[in-house]
């Protein structure tokens, strides 16, 4: 059988919220850095999710025959010496749909937004030894760094990030 894989943006959360709360939970669990640590309760990812619709947010989603397997946010800067500029965030593919491309279709897709908003440059961060890593890396994104003891993680360690940029424009 072969799955139908749709990239759409989302501007409204409300009909995808109960579905966008387990995702997080999912990749928490499974985890992920992308600022929580298990256990993630239904509210508290119910009460992310709410906060994140704003002008300046993109919210992309990946659906695999109508249920969302993934997600990235393109932020974008809205100072006035940074229109040129973006962040890739939350970076997330249920761990039941990884391995199938979906989260590089995702990072194309934020990417093309980018350039037709005129952003030239693109930053990330992620956890060092993250196989996102490898993912940034095959797109083109160069690291720029490393910060020591940036996020802890669940067994209460304090783990390195990694900065990455791309030039787009």
């Amino acid at each position: 059988m072969t799955e139908s894989l749709v990239i759409e943006q989302l501007t409204a959360l409300e009909a995808s919220l109960e579905e966008m709360a387990e995702l997080l939970i999912q990749v928490v669990e499974d985890g992920a850095s992308i600022g929580f640590l298990p256990p993630l309760s239904v509210e508290e990812a119910t009460a992310y999710w709410k906060s994140v619709p704003d002008p300046s947010v993109r919210l992309y989603v990946a659906k695999v025959d109508g249920r969302i397997a993934a997600t990235v946010q393109l932020q974008l800067c809205g100072k006035a010496n940074g229109l040129h500029r973006a962040e890739i965030a939350k970076l997330m593919t249920h761990p039941a749909f990884r391995q199938r491309g979906i989260a590089r279709r995702l990072m194309l897709a934020a990417e093309a937004d980018a350039v037709q908003g005129n952003r030239s440059l693109l930053v990330l961060d992620t956890r060092e030894g993250d196989p996102s890593n490898l993912l940034y890396a095959s797109l083109g994104y160069e690291l720029a760094g490393r910060i020591p003891n940036f996020a802890r993680s669940v067994g209460g360690s304090l783990d390195a990030t990694m900065i990455y940029f791309k030039n787009i424009g």
